[in-house]
């Protein structure tokens, strides 16, 4: 055992952080599975546990053998990994709805194993490293809109696109965190207003075309629109069905909560393993809970922005930051929808909710900022970019 700890490298308050979130998710996701067994009928109790276990296993496996890798070389995995993530991308589109009206146009199912493959949870990570290598081969020459057409915004629209149809919240988060990635990186802030109302113009045209032609993209549309109703006009409670539940639990769980497995909203609330799980904490252990859970997701944000300050060079300082800031986002979308700040978006709460392909991407990106953090390795990477380390807070501070 401490031949493990001593091989283990990084900050490790992120280490520390990332054990604990996981840890303390199997108490809400073994009490809110009996859901999914007792209302639904799907598996066990010890069976969801299970599962959750395994997940978060290969999970930190991925942690471990990500954070041994040189920075530097992530530049080069993200322009092969790009183009496998279009196809992937394009593939689960291809598929469109099943018969019964569900959206297939998210999951890779993979036979044998039991769960499938969610190639939006990676795109989101890859593009985010494509996007800080762009800035770390840009950062002498001045930046015009017209040559980072190709190089930058093609494969952003590309991606944003191809999940779009799908699912607009993680689009809509990943275009998000790419405009703060390319602010951080220089980019002319004129130019990113303008990037912006073209997304906006984008996107009007794109439910204007999926109103008109309803067989394109069935179901999609009229959920974000029906959902975003139910946001804006809280007396439709058939609509706002998920939001009541999730504020009973909430106001029903007090300062202290009514302890480990008690919940009863977990028993109508749906997805409360996953999207609404937050609900569940809150109900189980009170506000003192929900605070504590939001307190860890902010100390990681805390320690993510404390090692891309101690970067050596500019790729790994927007690396950090952009693999890292949308984990702590989607923990505050997530537990903002569950006490109604925030429209129904299906983001679940990294290293809590049960979900494969989430959790493992979540895995991946805290294995990059490990790797960043890791000491041993940063000199290298360093030499690898020929990067002048005498000042490293030089290039960060004069973007900001």
């Amino acid at each position: 055992m401490l031949d493990i700890f001593q091989k283990i490298k990084g900050d490790k308050a992120i280490w520390a952080i990332a054990a604990l979130l996981a840890l303390f998710s199997f108490l809400p996701v073994y009490s809110a599975s009996s859901n999914l067994v007792y209302v639904v009928g799907n598996g066990t109790t010890a069976g969801h546990l299970m599962k959750h276990a395994i997940l978060l296993f290969m999970g930190f496996g991925i942690i471990y053998g990500i954070h041994k890798i040189p920075t530097h070389f992530f530049k080069g995995l993200s322009m092969i990994a790009l183009p496998i993530v279009l196809v992937l991308l394009v593939f689960v589109l291809a598929q469109g709805t099943s018969d019964g009206g569900t959206n297939d146009s998210r999951w890779i199912r993979i036979p044998l194993v039991g769960f499938g493959f969610q190639p939006s949870s990676l795109a989101a990570v890859v593009l985010m490293i494509y996007v800080a290598r762009y800035f770390s081969k840009v950062r002498e020459i001045k930046v015009t809109f017209k040559e980072s057409i190709l190089p930058l915004w093609l494969p952003v629209f590309l991606v944003v696109m191809l999940i779009l149809p799908a699912n607009f919240s993680t689009a809509g988060i990943i275009f998000s965190m790419v405009m703060i990635l390319c602010f951080l990186g220089g980019y002319p802030f004129k130019y990113l207003l303008g990037i912006v109302g073209a997304g906006i113009l984008f996107l009007s045209i794109f439910i204007l075309t999926a109103k008109a032609f309803p067989d394109l993209f069935p179901n999609r549309v009229d959920t974000w629109m029906s959902r975003i109703d139910s946001f804006s006009n809280p007396e439709d409670t058939e609509a706002n069905y998920q939001i009541e539940k999730a504020k009973i639990a909430i106001a029903t769980g007090g300062i202290v909560g009514k302890g480990a497995g008690k919940s009863v909203q977990k028993n109508f609330l749906p997805q409360s393993s996953s999207d609404f799980i937050y609900a569940i904490i809150v109900e189980e252990y009170g506000l003192i809970g929900g605070f504590a859970l939001m307190f860890f997701y902010l100390f990681l944000l805390f320690r993510i922005v404390v090692v891309a300050n101690g970067c050596t060079t500019i790729f790994s300082k927007l690396l950090v930051l952009g693999v890292g800031l949308p984990i702590v986002f989607q923990a505050l979308i997530n537990m903002a929808v569950a006490v109604e700040l925030f429209p129904v978006t299906g983001q679940n709460l990294p290293l809590i909710s049960s979900g494969g392909t989430s959790s493992w991407m979540t895995c991946l990106a805290i294995g990059i900022i490990l790797s960043a953090s890791n000491k041993s390795i940063v000199q290298e990477s360093a030499s690898a970019e020929n990067i002048d380390e005498t000042n490293p807070l030089e290039i960060l501070s004069g973007q900001l």
